[in-house]
């Protein structure tokens, strides 16, 4: 039946989502400056001959997702057009919602069924992590719309079963998870909604092979280009994720990443996880505040649900009359509903992460709107104040405990306000990166031929490692041209004297390098947020940093002659109580055996697997999560750890990492 004033509910998804992204201003996250521009830019230039590493691991995820950004920015339109687009193109998972929400109705008239589809709008809108992305660069809302789309046709398909929703479903599907493999979740739960399909197994197995059949070809078309450059380069397709099966040589075979973050550590802790999402409190199932009682308001209904079927039985009340409509509905709502619970299950076994689950999320705003409209289809004034009463509670979480931009900055301007001296323009250089932040969104503004080698950021590249090869390689490639990059807190500038030395010698050391501080220049940014870059803790003394604008100094490399007997040495002995801490205790200290990193007094390793970071200083042994400011643990001195490994009862409390020195074994 058609669905009146379907075009007038798509212009308002348009106007809101247009209207909160102006509201909210520009989003500068540490992903932009980190990898989505580069992404994009590597997306449209081949960077695999003069860049490694550049942004980091990430910098070999597929791009074709960032190529829009990146094409804008290059265009020199203003970020306030280039948000715009962003936000318009966002709309679409509203356009979608909505459609969801009308198939979900029980009702055959059209005026309710567009009251239950912009319900369904509502309520996915009013999702933190939707409102947090509208507008940014961030793939996760566009890729999200190709699954979503997805789940549409074969919510299409049960109500009407047709082999030609089921193959365009896995199709799109397969797309949207090439682009994001967050997304394969999303294609994998859906093999759930075959179960109810109104047809016989046979039938059933059917759909569900031509659905796979059919992800695998659309991951497959898209994958490609880009795997066969990878597996071409490093003998992985998928580099530098599934290394564990791939074994490249030029990254861990461990887990790596911060997606662990998030997941629940028992089952207690999943089974609250519903719960729990509702407190506006950060890091609970995004690092920023994000409270969200959708999924609670979900087992709420399904409980009633419950108790209604089990009060109709007691009864033994008849059934009502069959109702075409109703039947077909009925069953969208259940498919939707096993989908959405595999999805869950997934999910909190993968990630946990709500930035990764924006088409479950939008699901379970229509499952809600279903489910609610059948509890009270002979009530429905009692129905929509329990939905006006949804929506108010979410309103005023939103207003007191949401945060909605990472690094929200005014509008104005173009989307990078980047300052580049002439001479960094014309000359081709290799610049070897040292911070968490990569900074590889410069690229773009350098000297068409240069190259990035992010060597001492999230993932450090050992010397001595087939890493440590493909820098030594680039060097070589690029010497004389080389030059060393890090954030300051002041500009270097080259004027006749020499500019004081910044502690990032040691992070050359092992290339043979050192800086030339007689000759620097300084990269300007205005308008970056304050704060991007990890700070580890350390002796050495933090310098302010700039609120309005932000240096990035880059100094001539040159060779290093000094005698570096001592530091192997010490580095040597340094491993060996490192090696013995993460044997101690590998459930914390997880990716293993990565390389050591030397600041200043402090030797350190990042197991990004589980966002600590290790240090030796001073003589003693500590580690701290970089990411909940819960302290630093102390487990010993350095000298002991040295002489024998020790025992450690430790783990994870509620978020809090432990470690206690057990007593030597008998």
């Amino acid at each position: 039946m058609a669905v009146p004033y379907r075009w007038h509910v798509y212009c308002a998804c348009v106007a809101l989502a247009l209207a909160c992204n102006y509201v909210l201003g520009k989003d500068m996250s540490w992903d932009t400056l980190n990898y989505h521009l580069y992404l994009g830019f590597s997306a449209l230039n081949d960077r695999f001959g003069q860049d490694y590493f550049a942004a980091g691991p990430l910098a070999y995820l597929n791009p074709y997702a960032y190529m829009p950004f990146y094409a804008m920015v290059g265009a020199g339109l203003p970020a306030l057009v280039i948000c715009s687009v962003f936000a318009a193109a966002h709309s679409i998972i509203l356009w979608l919602t909505f459609e969801l929400g009308v198939a979900v109705c029980p009702s055959a008239d059209g005026r309710t069924r567009v009251f239950a589809g912009s319900c369904a709008v509502a309520l996915a809108f009013m999702n933190p992590i939707l409102m947090q992305q509208i507008g940014s660069c961030f793939a996760d809302i566009t890729t999200a719309e190709l699954a979503f789309g997805g789940w549409l046709l074969l919510a299409g398909a049960v109500r009407v079963p047709r082999i030609s929703p089921v193959i365009c479903a896995g199709l799109i599907l397969g797309a949207a998870s090439a682009l994001k493999l967050s997304n394969a979740l999303s294609a994998i739960s859906a093999f759930a909604m075959f179960a109810m399909l109104p047809l016989g197994w046979r039938g059933r197995i059917r759909h569900g092979c031509l659905y796979g059949v059919s992800l695998g070809v659309g991951f497959a078309v898209v994958a490609a280009p880009w795997s066969y450059r990878l597996a071409k380069i490093f003998g992985n397709p998928m580099f530098p994720m599934f290394n564990n099966v791939f074994r490249s040589p030029e990254f861990t075979t461990e887990s790596m990443g911060s997606a662990n973050r998030f997941i629940p550590e028992s089952i207690g802790d999943a089974l609250w996880r519903p719960f729990a999402m509702i407190d506006p409190v950060r890091m609970v199932h995004e690092e920023l505040s994000a409270p969200d009682p959708r999924y609670a308001i979900l087992i709420a209904l399904i409980i009633l649900l419950v108790l209604r079927w089990a009060w109709g039985r007691l009864r033994k009340a008849s059934p009502s009359p069959s109702d075409p409509q109703l039947n077909e509905s009925t069953r969208v709502v259940a498919s939707l509903g096993c989908g959405l619970g595999l999805n869950w299950i997934l999910w909190l076994q993968v990630s946990g992460n709500s930035r990764y689950a924006l088409t479950m999320a939008c699901v379970a705003a229509a499952v809600i709107v279903g489910m609610l409209f059948r509890l009270f289809e002979s009530r429905p004034k009692v129905r929509n104040y329990i939905l006006a009463g949804i929506l108010v509670c979410q309103a005023v979480q939103l207003f007191v405990g949401a945060e909605y931009r990472w690094n929200g900055v005014p509008w104005g301007g173009q989307w990078f306000d980047v300052s580049v001296p002439e001479k960094l323009k014309m000359q081709p250089n290799l610049y070897l990166s040292l911070n968490t932040q990569s900074n590889s969104f410069l690229a773009p503004f350098l000297a068409k031929d240069s190259g990035l080698v992010n060597v001492g950021g999230g993932y450090i590249l050992d010397p001595d490692s087939a890493n440590g090869a493909r820098v030594v390689a680039l060097i070589r490639r690029f010497s004389p041209n080389l030059r060393v990059a890090f954030l300051t807190s002041k500009p270097y500038e080259n004027a006749g004297h020499p500019a004081p030395s910044p502690p990032v010698d040691e992070a050359l050391i092992g290339y043979g390098l050192r800086p030339d501080m007689a000759d620097c220049a300084t990269i300007t940014v205005h308008g970056l947020p304050p704060e991007l870059e990890i700070r580890y803790q350390t002796s050495l003394p933090q310098e302010p940093q700039n609120r309005d604008t932000t240096y990035v100094a880059t100094c001539r490399l040159i060779p290093d002659t000094t005698d570096r007997s001592a530091l192997i040495a010490r580095q040597r002995a340094v491993n060996l109580v490192f090696d013995r801490l993460e044997d101690a205790c590998p459930k914390l200290f997880r990716p293993r055996r990565l390389a050591t990193a030397h600041y200043g007094d402090v030797w350190r390793r990042l197991y990004e697997g589980t966002d600590i970071v290790a240090q030796i200083s001073f003589g003693r042994v500590k580690f701290a999560d970089q990411i909940r400011p819960n302290g630093v643990i102390d487990v010993g001195s350095e000298n002991d750890w040295a002489k024998a490994p020790f025992r450690l009862d430790c783990g994870r409390r509620k978020g809090v990492y432990f470690a206690h020195v057990l007593p030597a074994s008998p």
